[in-house]
């Protein structure tokens, strides 16, 4: 019995020593294979990707919560729910990342001449636009989308290798948990294979100046994963689906570009300042959630 009894505690203590070792790794490793599962069984069965996102969203909070308490410990997971609820920043982050993306799609469309008047009506189009970002986007989605990459990938390889080369590391599993988004609009049947290569040559792309543009933000504002659920949320809901005053792809990815410079400069600046720069050294990603 006692022998018996040693082998379970063995067993099922193995997985979370693996993972203790590895946080990083295993939430890839976790949250992909749980992801693509859902996403492909939605996919195939429903013909729709919305119920594998609502999934991934679930599968993402779980892993993190997960990896950090096998990590870190209990206080480690309240301190990253904390992150993701710390609304005290200065008002100019607010405004940034609600406001910045769509008026830089805005006014990139209007210079390159793809611009056009909402067709419903500019008081109707924000309306919809602040729906999506606030509510729909940031509050049920993209704020504990951004818990997971942000505040456990991202910050893990922030603290060891800086903000550059996290930004490039967290784009590879960002980018592959949306795999399966390609087949989104008419499945996997009926998705050429020309499509599906551009899609995902875009997203490989794209995704290290957003995962940077998220890095930033999240410094700039002391950790602030509200902010940065928002300006994942901000992103996404001035895509040309949504955001309807430009036509073609191109001019949102512009703009997240064109942010980014910004709030390069923006934290640059913070970080030289000797205040600031004091106060970002002395609290430099929290050695205890390694």
């Amino acid at each position: 019995m006692t022998v018996l009894l040693m082998n379970s505690r063995g067993s099922s203590s193995a997985p979370l020593s693996l993972i203790k070792q590895h946080p990083v790794a295993a939430f890839v490793v976790i949250a992909i294979s749980l992801s693509w599962t859902g996403q492909i069984l939605s996919l195939l069965l429903l013909g729709n990707i919305l119920p594998g996102i609502l999934a991934e969203l679930l599968i993402l909070l779980g892993t993190a919560v997960l990896v950090t308490g096998a990590a870190d410990g209990r206080p480690a997971v309240r301190e990253l729910f904390r992150r993701a609820l710390r609304w005290h920043v200065a008002p100019t982050w607010y405004v940034t990342a609600v406001l910045a993306l769509p008026a830089l799609t805005a006014l990139i469309a209007l210079a390159t001449g793809t611009y056009h008047p909402p067709a419903i009506g500019w008081a109707t189009m924000l309306g919809n636009y602040l729906l999506n970002t606030l509510i729909i986007g940031a509050l049920l989605g993209n704020i504990w989308e951004e818990l997971a990459w942000t505040g456990v990938v991202q910050h893990r390889i922030m603290d060891r290798r800086g903000p550059a080369v996290a930004a490039l590391v967290t784009a590879i599993p960002f980018a592959l948990i949306h795999l399966p988004f390609a087949f989104a609009e008419r499945g996997f049947t009926s998705t050429s294979w020309d499509d599906v290569a551009i899609s995902w040559v875009v997203l490989f792309l794209f995704a290290p100046f957003f995962r940077l543009l998220m890095g930033l933000a999240y410094l700039g504002t002391g950790y602030s994963l509200l902010i940065v659920g928002l300006l994942h949320a901000s992103f996404n809901a001035s895509a040309s689906t949504k955001l309807d005053v430009f036509d073609g792809d191109w001019q949102q990815i512009a703009a997240v570009i064109v942010l980014l410079a910004v709030a390069a400069v923006s934290v640059a600046r913070m970080i030289r300042s000797k205040r600031a720069a004091r106060k970002f050294l002395g609290n430099k990603v929290a050695r205890r959630y390694r």
